[in-house]
């Protein structure tokens, strides 16, 4: 079985990774890759097998993803979903026109399932690092088509690759405390690590280790960029891979199988 297996990411030597400073900010329109090509080169280059982690509010703003809340009018679901969390209406009304359903709304946290199959807080409406006031960024809308977009434009920096690029935003987690960064958009490397049917030290055949190897990295990326110091990238150095290119759709658990939405 295992001779058919792609092979998992893996470290190929050490790691190493950095933060990628002298971003220039981002705005509505801007060429985002364009932007970062003098960044990526000052900062240490990239090389075949790099991974770049991007921030998805850059990502976000260069798309146009940024609005106001005055733009949106709040219907009677907004209003009653606001007043019982004690929430914004039009707040309210943003998360939901981003949302495929509402998942859990209580204790003011509104959880639901994004038009992605994404299942987080607020659909991603983000107010922080976007000017404040009234401004929200929303995630962008194909943000596995914004990764690969990304890394086209890249890859000469590579030597043509291969060449990892996630596009990542922070998430809570159910059962743990602290929000941990996870991929949302993958291009140029398998999003999940498959073990099964490899053997460890002791022979023994692995049966359920599939790691989230897009969602690590992404993890790594945070510490790397910060919330607050205005780092929006991040490359890390070191790994391999092989295996079949699929974007993020496999990091995304079906609801018939996953028990808490059942």
């Amino acid at each position: 079985m295992a001779a058919d297996l792609d092979r998992p990411v893996v470290r190929a030597g050490p790691i190493t990774s950095w933060a990628v400073g002298g971003m220039p900010e981002v705005t509505s329109g801007s060429d985002l890759g364009q932007l970062a090509m003098e960044p990526l080169t000052s900062s240490g280059g990239l090389r075949p097998w790099d991974v770049v982690v991007v921030t998805h509010k850059v990502v976000s703003k260069a798309e146009g993803r940024v609005f106001s809340l005055t733009d949106y009018e709040p219907g009677p679901e907004a209003l009653a979903l606001a007043q019982e969390l004690g929430q914004e209406p039009a707040m309210v009304e943003a998360v939901l026109r981003e949302s495929r359903r509402v998942v859990r709304a209580e204790s003011g946290v509104l959880i639901t399932e994004t038009e992605h199959g994404l299942v987080c807080a607020n659909s991603g409406v983000d107010r922080s690092n976007v000017g404040g006031g009234d401004w929200i960024t929303c995630l962008p809308l194909d943000p596995d088509g914004s990764a690969e977009r990304l890394r086209q434009q890249w890859l000469p920096l590579a030597a043509g690759g291969p060449l990892g690029v996630l596009i990542s935003d922070t998430f809570g987690r159910p059962f743990r405390e602290g929000s941990v960064n996870i991929a949302i958009g993958v291009a140029g490397m398998p999003a999940l690590s498959d073990y099964r049917g490899l053997h460890d030290p002791q022979g023994y055949e692995l049966h359920a280790s599939t790691i989230g190897t897009a969602d690590e990295i992404a993890s790594l990326g945070e510490l790397l960029m910060g919330k607050v110091d205005g780092l929006p990238l991040a490359v890390v150095r070191g790994l391999t891979w092989s295996g079949r290119e699929e974007g993020s759709a496999p990091l995304l658990r079906q609801p018939d199988r996953d028990i808490f939405r059942r």
